[in-house]
């Protein structure tokens, strides 16, 4: 492995980090408060099950990323879904926690699915493992959107 490449990759967990950081800031304080008063599902996780998921997950996104790159370069339309799906993914912990608002965050989910099907299916043609890596995200956005759904529905 190059210089190179050892920073881009460094580069790709930093911005993971970041990302998942910014999340956790709009998220943290809302848990035991707004979040603890919402009806959820007999199936809703606790809340420490988050974020070991979510580190993982934005690991191995991070790592999916790097090997995407190594094939098909930073300015790749696979690329531009990486980072447009790592967006709605920041973008939806404002929605749902900060601004108090299941059901913007559900539309956001849904497009936040939709764009990590679509940048699997473009890592897929860039390199098959950097897809595969991708798919415990894609299974985990599924259960959350569905999670979502349920508490926008028993909170109206």
């Amino acid at each position: 492995m190059t210089k190179r490449s050892t920073l881009v990759l460094l580069g790709f967990l930093l911005l993971s980090v970041a990302v998942q950081a910014a999340g956790a800031w709009a998220t943290f304080s809302e848990i035991p408060t707004w979040y603890q008063g919402l009806n959820k599902p007999d199936w809703n996780p606790p809340p420490w099950v988050f974020g070991p998921v979510w580190t993982v997950l934005y690991a191995l996104m991070a790592v999916a990323a790097w090997l995407a790159w190594r094939e098909v370069g930073l300015r790749s339309g696979a690329l531009r879904l990486y980072f447009l799906q790592l967006l709605l993914n920041l973008l939806w912990s404002y929605l749902f926690f900060w601004g108090h608002s299941p059901f913007l965050a559900l539309i956001d989910i849904g497009l936040l699915w939709l764009a990590i099907g679509a940048t699997a299916l473009a890592f897929r043609r860039a390199r098959p493992l950097s897809a595969a890596l991708l798919l415990p995200y894609w299974g985990w956005v599924g259960f959350a959107a569905a999670l979502n759904f349920s508490i926008w529905r028993l909170n109206p």
